[in-house]
């Protein structure tokens, strides 16, 4: 009689704390829900703490668009899927870029973003996430044949390289004559200035695709003009960056999802060359007579050269995993914008290896990117309802001050040295 009542008791507490927690978690959805961005002081905050890493959740996003719509074994309802990702990636890039302008035209801070060392880095994220909606454009509506498609895309291209110009240009000359940096506190957010050359450069290939003639062929060498400054740039980054993981060891665990970014130049670099190769070899003959095995040249270097950077890439893939799997063993990863640098550097990557698999076809190829396509896809789908839940808090919206930061100037009066001597 008494175990029985002790049993009954125990099934009591049992349930009264099954109670008490089911209470507890509808408690904490129902201030989700009835109190969004509860983290901020005012709505104002959202435009605010509104800053150009919000661009990367559009290049993830384009990414598996891209991904799925050239999925190496053909599944007609991905075509599908992929036009609607297409769709809203179309639609979050849009709303991002009213935010950005929204916020630089209500506080006109632009030129203190420039300066600072952490939110000027992710203004490379503005025309690599335009670039995705190129490519996906021209992708998609390409079966189509669309008559006003090629000039539209020779046009946005245009538009996406002056920004790309811009960005390897200008924030670069800015890490180095204005900004503050610690060698111990860099991180791979360095690179995103830089890369933006390297991707335009991969959608000039495919936007060169559907023209013909003196334009196709003034688009592929201005691509390849595009992929040798930003190739070039981003493999000296890359070897500081290392220079930097050696001396400090791995970032701390609010930033170690960024040491997927140099897979990204990486990556890409492998996929556009071969891609401007397969380009060189159906313009060149006819459009530079004088150079008659251009062509050929090119598409062999291509496929070559590509092969040689995926292999690196695949160290660098090894190595990221490697190092977040480490990190997350340690301690826990919080969530934050930087999760997105899971998607778009991945997926270049898995772009690489289906062109490998359209030159060779090699089984191997084909089998490599379908596997990490299907396990990009499940981290997007992570990622994104991360990012919607954190959004909805107002957690990723905190402003960052950008007007105070120590900035590198010269005082008047003192004196001026050179480089040499100040080192």
């Amino acid at each position: 009689m008494i175990s029985r009542l002790t049993t009954q008791r125990s099934e009591i507490t049992l349930n009264a704390s099954s109670i008490a927690t089911g209470r507890t978690r509808m408690s904490v959805i129902k201030n989700l829900i009835h109190r969004p961005m509860r983290k901020l002081d005012t709505w104002r905050d959202v435009i605010r703490g509104f800053n150009p890493a919000w661009f990367t959740a559009s290049m993830g996003t384009g990414m598996v668009s891209t991904l799925l719509y050239g999925f190496p074994y053909e599944w007609s309802p991905l075509k599908y899927i992929a036009m609607g990702i297409a769709l809203l990636n179309l639609l979050m890039f849009v709303v991002f870029l009213v935010l950005f302008i929204w916020r630089l035209v209500q506080y006109r801070d632009f030129f203190y973003i420039l300066l600072h060392p952490q939110v000027s880095m992710p203004l490379g994220a503005v025309p690599m996430a335009f670039t995705t909606v190129i490519t996906s454009m021209v992708t998609i509506l390409a079966s189509y044949e669309v008559a006003w498609m090629p000039t539209l895309a020779l046009v946005l291209w245009c538009i996406n390289i002056v920004f790309a110009l811009l960005s390897c240009l200008a924030i670069p000359f800015l890490i180095t004559s204005h900004q503050k940096h610690a060698f111990e506190n860099v991180n791979a957010t360095i690179l995103l200035p830089v890369v933006p050359t390297v991707v335009a450069s991969s959608a000039g290939a495919i936007v060169a695709s559907v023209h013909s003639g003196t334009t196709a062929v003034a688009v592929v060498l201005i691509s390849y003009a595009l992929w040798a400054m930003g190739v070039g740039i981003s493999l000296m980054l890359i070897t500081f960056y290392v220079v930097r993981l050696i001396l400090h060891k791995l970032p701390p665990p609010e930033t170690i999802i960024s040491v997927f970014i140099p897979l990204g130049p990486l990556g890409q670099s492998s996929y556009a060359i071969q891609l401007l190769g397969v380009q060189a070899l159906r313009v060149f003959p006819d459009g530079l007579s004088q150079m008659t095995y251009l062509g050929e040249v090119l598409h062999s270097l291509g496929f070559f050269l590509g092969l040689l950077i995926w292999s690196l890439a695949i160290w660098w893939f090894t190595h990221a995993i490697y190092s977040v799997l480490y990190t997350r063993f340690c301690g826990p990863v919080p969530f934050n914008l930087g999760w997105w640098a899971l998607i778009f550097p991945t997926g270049t990557f898995v772009s690489s290896s289906g062109e490998l698999w359209d030159l060779t076809g090699y089984t191997f190829f084909r089998i490599l990117a379908s596997t990490i396509t299907v396990g990009i896809v499940l981290l997007w789908i992570v990622v994104i309802l991360g990012t919607i839940r954190y959004a909805w808090t107002g957690e990723l919206f905190k402003p960052i001050n950008t007007r105070h930061l120590e900035v590198h100037t010269y005082v008047e009066g003192e004196d001026v040295q050179s480089p040499e001597q100040r080192v």
